[in-house]
């Protein structure tokens, strides 16, 4: 699963039936909490510490074999299932199921009625006698799934536990396309068919989907069949033959365009890459998700493991609640990924889309046999990103990147608190989608890969998936089967990344010794005490009259120092060369030695830490910058331009007509933009008005546009609109995000139509609807209480229709204005006062209507405040 990403951090903990103690012994092995939750009493500090152990098998699923139809009206599934299983290990007379919210019509094996309980969203089935482990049974289920009516939860990750989604079913909200699908991570799977809702659980799947022939449809496997009823209705029959988890398992129903892609085998073989879409994105799809079977051969050849499944399709759907899903051969897309040719000029979602693909390696042939062990997921997935961005972009890409995922693991551990990769003790299984299980298991293997080597690290990888193909595994699998192909003890590497918490916090600092050809390198570790003493292999780059000499050192202890052998003059000394180093650094080097790094370092990392480290008052500041603003790589063009407007006068000016080109002409649209910021406060009002002017008469990048947009409306708002008038027809989220932005500081009362049309169209969507709505709050403020009114309707139908996120901050948005009116009440009563004083009555009474209107229209903002939950009040 790929998370989303947060505006705030916000964790909703599911809600959890408790159970008696008799109902829990019965139900612990099978029950929605994926293992039994064990509390040890600590002896030392006498407090309860909760382990989350792996779910206990019983049973194990041989085949699932689904029949379902859909009540549109009422958000109903009304299934059959078929399902083949047996004992695990220990003779039993009894099959216990994760079922959620439904009702069950009847159970039967051949043919005759079993008797069951059904409480607490577990089903217990008394099967016909006892069986022994090598005696498979098949039960048959009648069900019903009711998904809207029971009592949901939510995390910040996956903000939704309901499991099946009706969306529009009844076709109220205009240009939503109408569509059923499902979302089955962490175990939410259960709410639309009875199973064993466990990530150590596998299982075959049989998909029979009968829809309005209208309908397409998609799930798991291949599509076998395809049968128009006497009815009028349409039968969908999809297979799978090859076992996964149920949380992978997936439906889609909608009136999705598919476009046909595909992916040839070594041997020649074809197999299907589909890409499923609504109709006015068909012409997108290729754009969107093109470099897929690319991709899919990439990620094959570099881990020696063929992709194993039976195909690859990608459904974009609305209203998702997380950001991408990797059901088996299935991957569901929120909307976000929907973009224009015209918006992929700016950004695109190949991470997205490779971090999906990955986990059908890890994830989906290999599973985390608990939700404590993620990171054998997660981590993978987040690590193919830079795989990829290594591969097609170059190691500069991959590392920028790198930057940001070190970045929003910091962020993440900094704001939710800092806890092992792998985490037996969490609160909620959800809480393992952070910053720890994706960002930082990501670089934790980066590290990994850099410590073994190139060739064993992807040799490990090959025997870990081949060795757990179709199984689960948990990380000491991964340690294993490294080790196996490195020859060596990594258990100080993973009890150290992967069963403790934290990272280094280093400073770092070098002495040249001539007299004695050395250098020394002090790494003090000032991480937090419970972090621990980290080990530290890091690979130290020397810069001699040699030229570069590199070689690994250790530094273990809470100061290490190491003398490095060096042949005459130390010009540079690099610590982590390989800049692959989870940590925080504070380095002390010689400004001279930050230059040589700029001149001489093939990592971007370096050269960027170099450009930003050089003293402006260095004689060699200037050239830097100046070789900076031309780099290959658009990154270091971008950190240039942050140093700009520190410059002495002479190479300011300079730089400052490079930067005019920059603005204009760069090839990265980011860049463009970063330039253009910079500029407005180089340039004269008039300088920056024809610049803007012409960017936005020639530029093709929304962003870019949307930057020109903002400088131009600082020195001239009135034709900054002018413009805006003309982009309001633009197809694209993010640029009239852009325009809404412009509209809520300059825009006047004609401009709430825009909004309400913006509302009602589908170019807005997730965060880009939210931003707009932002906009809209700031707009409405500084409007009369009439358009004020006419605004009102507006939030009223997000808050009902928008996800957690607007829900979230509609009470923000809500109170901001009421704030704002009631100052705008006593203001029209101070002016209504003066308007009699002064004799003035049609003044006052021009006031008065004002002020009925405004505090009419605070009786509004009262009733929808009252809708708020409580917590949200406060």
């Amino acid at each position: 699963m790929k998370k989303i990403s947060y505006l705030v951090a916000l964790v909703l903990v599911a809600c959890q039936p408790k159970k008696s103690g008799a109902e829990h012994a019965a139900s612990q092995s099978n029950d929605a909490s994926s293992g039994t939750t064990t509390v040890i009493k600590d002896s030392k500090e006498d407090r309860p510490k909760v382990y989350h152990a792996s779910r206990t098998i019983l049973t194990d699923l041989i085949n699932t074999k689904l029949e379902v139809s859909f009540d549109w009206d009422k958000s109903w599934l009304i299934g059959k299932e078929t399902l083949q299983a047996k004992p695990h290990y220990h003779p039993s007379d009894k099959l216990i199921l994760d079922a959620k919210g439904m009702e069950i019509k009847s159970i039967s094996i051949a043919g005759k009625t079993c008797t069951f309980d059904y409480k607490d969203d577990v089903l217990t089935v008394t099967l016909d006698k006892t069986y022994a482990r090598d005696e498979q049974f098949t039960v048959v289920i009648d069900y019903i799934a009711k998904p809207d009516e029971r009592e949901a939860g939510g995390s910040n990750a996956i903000t939704s536990d309901k499991g099946l989604y009706f969306i529009n079913p009844r076709g109220e909200e205009v240009n939503k396309m109408p569509q059923i699908w499902t979302q089955g991570e962490t175990e939410s799977n259960s709410v639309w068919f009875p199973t064993i809702d466990s990530p150590n659980s596998k299982s075959k799947q049989e998909t029979y989907i009968t829809v309005q022939d209208k309908y397409v449809t998609l799930s798991n496997g291949k599509l076998i069949s395809s049968t128009k009823n006497a009815d009028g209705t349409r039968t969908d029959y999809w297979k799978q033959e090859l076992p996964h988890a149920p949380y992978l398992f997936m439906i889609g129903v909608g009136e999705f365009k598919v476009i046909k892609d595909w992916y040839t085998h070594p041997d020649g073989t074809k197999m299907e890459v589909n890409y499923y879409v609504e109709p006015q994105w068909e012409k997108d799809a290729k754009a969107i998700f093109g470099e897929t079977p690319a991709m899919i051969g990439f990620f094959s050849q570099l881990l020696g493991v063929e992709y194993q499944w039976d195909k690859y399709s990608q459904i974009v759907v609305r209203d998702y609640v997380s950001g991408a899903m990797e059901n088996t051969g299935a991957v569901v897309f929120g909307e976000f990924a929907y973009k224009t040719q015209r918006e992929l000029l700016d950004e695109n979602d190949n991470s997205t889309i490779a971090h999906e693909l990955f986990h059908h390696w890890f994830g989906d042939l290999v599973t985390c046999e608990s939700w404590s062990n993620l990171t054998v997921n997660e981590s993978f997935a987040n690590y193919s990103q830079f795989l990829w961005d290594e591969h097609r972009y170059g190691l500069d890409e991959a590392e920028f990147q790198a930057l940001q995922e070190a970045a929003g693991y910091f962020a993440s551990a900094d704001q939710g608190g800092y806890h092992n990769l792998v985490w037996f003790d969490y609160k909620s299984r959800e809480d393992m989608f952070d910053g720890h299980s994706y960002n930082k298991g990501g670089r934790i293997l980066h590290m990994l890969r850099k410590y073994v080597g190139e060739d064993a690290f992807f040799r490990g990888l090959k025997n870990y998936l081949q060795q757990n193909q179709f199984k689960t595994a948990e990380f000491h699998n991964l340690r294993l089967a490294l080790e196996e192909t490195s020859g060596e003890d990594l258990n100080w590497f993973f009890n150290q990344w992967y069963l403790g918490k934290g990272h280094p916090i280093l400073d770092v600092s070098y002495a040249a010794n001539a007299a004695e050809n050395t250098v020394s390198v002090t790494v003090n570790q000032k991480q937090k005490a419970d972090f621990g003493l980290f080990r530290i292999p890091v690979d130290v780059t020397v810069y001699d009259d040699r030229g570069a000499t590199t070689a690994r050192y250790w530094f273990n202890d809470e100061s290490t120092t190491v003398s490095i052998p060096t042949q005459g003059a130390v010009k540079n000394v690099i610590f982590d060369a390989e800049a692959a180093l989870l940590c925080k650094m504070e380095e002390k080097k010689d400004a001279s030695w930050y230059v040589y790094q700029w001149n001489n370092s093939r990592h971007y990392i370096h050269r960027k830490y170099a450009l930003q480290k050089t003293p402006v008052s260095s004689p060699e500041a200037s050239r830097i910058v100046m070789e900076a603003l031309n780099d290959p790589f658009w990154d270091i063009r971008s950190a240039a331009i942050e140093k700009i407007g520190k410059m002495n006068s002479d190479a300011k000016t300079t730089a400052t007509a490079r930067l005019k080109q920059m603005a204009s002409n760069d090839s990265v649209s980011a860049v463009r933009v970063s330039a253009i910021t910079t500029l407005a406060g180089l340039l004269s009002a008039p300088e920056l008005e024809q610049l803007c002017t012409e960017i936005l008469q020639k530029d093709q990048s929304y962003s870019v546009i949307s930057a020109a947009l903002i400088q131009l409306s600082k020195v001239n708002n009135k034709t900054a609109l002018e413009f805006c008038k003309k982009l309001e027809s633009e197809p694209s989220g993010k640029m009239q995000t852009g325009v809404a932005m412009i509209y809520a500081k300059y825009g006047d009362a004609d401009q709430i139509t825009y909004y309400e049309n913006l509302f009602k169209s589908n170019i807005i969507s997730g965060f880009d609807r939210l931003g707009a709505l932002n906009s809209l709050r700031f707009f409405a403020s500084r409007q009369e209480p009439k358009i004020q009114k006419q605004a009102l309707p507006i939030f009223q139908s997000e808050y009902k229709t928008g996800g957690m996120y607007t829900q979230m901050f509609m009470p923000q948005y809500i109170g901001y204005l009421k704030d704002n009116l009631q100052n705008s009440i006593e203001k029209y009563k101070g002016e209504e006062e003066k308007a009699k004083k002064d004799g003035n009555a049609n003044a006052a009474d021009i006031a008065r209507e004002k002020r009925t209107e405004a505090e009419a229209l605070m009786v509004d903002y009262d009733k929808m405040i009252a809708r708020f939950p409580k917590e949200t009040k406060d």
